[in-house]
């Protein structure tokens, strides 16, 4: 987690989560990029060649103001004490946000993005979505969402949500990883998949092999019973237990099958009160 990729479109919600990813690349000496994508170019209708020129001009400019605003941004955030030696870099880019988030990680190296979130409901949650949303499921590297409000993390002790397949095994590297530089307890909630039920004595064997070849220590292990909605019994799990971070694996569903299964990991994402990490697992 060497470079971080922070999306920011100047609400609250991005900002509080710029001030996190802050605080965490001084923790485990990483470089941040914060990133405003302009999508208005999109929508921009064809115009004659002699509007064209206006129209350019008129977009560079925007990219120019947006630029100096992410400028600003980090003379007003960064010009503490406490954010000395944080290497930052503003980026302006135009296209679609999700594409060009995905295309920053696949082409420039970036190992984690940290953005915020507003969470949606109704109407928007289920046509539109959200961008973190779209973010978790095309990003190929992990994605650590932040809700509105939180400013600074408290990594005191993290919920691992996980059915305790072998192909979960980055998901746990990634947790290792962090317990490297934040000494947190870990409470795993095995997920119970009545379709490939475990006995208590399987479980704790598959717990043991995925936490020996982690590395992973201060580690408890809880179970719940199936549910029809896993998100919420998840979010209600680590409000319980009072965790400081949710870490849950995707397996990046498209298509038809995302329309009907949708995303466990997501749409806690949308309505976390506390921060998840998403890790893309095979």
């Amino acid at each position: 987690m060497k470079k971080i990729l922070v999306p920011v479109d100047f609400s609250d919600a991005s900002i509080g989560a710029l001030q996190v990813a802050a605080h965490l690349a001084l923790s485990i000496g990483a470089e941040i990029s914060l990133l405003y994508v302009n999508e208005m170019v999109l929508y921009v209708l064809p115009v004659s060649e002699y509007a064209y020129g206006a129209a350019v001009i008129d977009m560079d400019n925007y990219n120019e103001q947006a630029l100096d605003k992410l400028q600003e941004i980090k003379s007003r955030y960064f010009h503490k004490p406490e954010f000395d030696g944080l290497h930052a870099k503003s980026i302006v880019k135009e296209g679609s946000f999700v594409s060009i988030v995905k295309e920053m990680v696949d082409e420039e190296g970036y190992n984690l993005i940290v953005m915020g979130t507003l969470g949606a409901s109704g109407w928007k949650e289920a046509f539109i979505g959200s961008n973190t949303e779209r973010v978790i499921r095309h990003a190929s590297c992990p994605v650590w969402v932040i809700p509105e409000g939180i400013e600074k993390l408290n990594l005191k002790k993290i919920l691992v949500a996980s059915t305790l397949k072998p192909n979960q095994q980055n998901m746990f590297t990634t947790v290792k990883e962090l317990q490297e530089w934040f000494d947190f307890e870990v409470e795993i909630l095995y997920m119970n998949n009545p379709l490939h039920a475990m006995t208590p004595e399987s479980i704790e064997t598959e717990k043991n092999y995925l936490m020996q070849h982690a590395g992973l220590k201060h580690v408890k292990l809880h179970s719940i019973d199936p549910t029809i909605d896993e998100g919420v019994s998840i979010l209600n799990y680590a409000r319980q237990t009072k965790a400081n971070l949710i870490v849950m694996g995707t397996h990046q569903r498209k298509g038809l099958s995302h329309l009907m299964f949708g995303s466990i990991t997501e749409d806690a994402a949308n309505h976390t009160h506390i921060p998840v990490l998403s890790v893309p697992i095979d």
